[in-house]
């Protein structure tokens, strides 16, 4: 069970890791959201995975309000 909770911690930190690299790329805030929301589209098509768009979009924007702020 042990291994699990690394391979858990592992993959959680490692979707923390790319969400935060997109939400501080250099790019528009909406365009980023977009991006983001996309991938966790395609994830959830590819694992049958059922949530509505409201969601995914309610998920994305806790994402980045969770994110801390970085002036350009």
């Amino acid at each position: 069970m042990r291994s699990l909770s690394y391979f858990g911690a592992f993959f959680g930190g490692a979707l923390a890791g790319a969400v935060l690299g997109l939400l501080l790329a250099p790019e528009k805030g909406e365009n980023t959201r977009n991006k983001i929301t996309d991938a966790v589209d395609d994830f959830m098509k590819k694992h049958n995975i059922k949530l509505s768009r409201k969601d995914v979009n309610d998920l994305v924007d806790d994402i980045a309000e969770a994110a801390p702020e970085v002036e350009a």
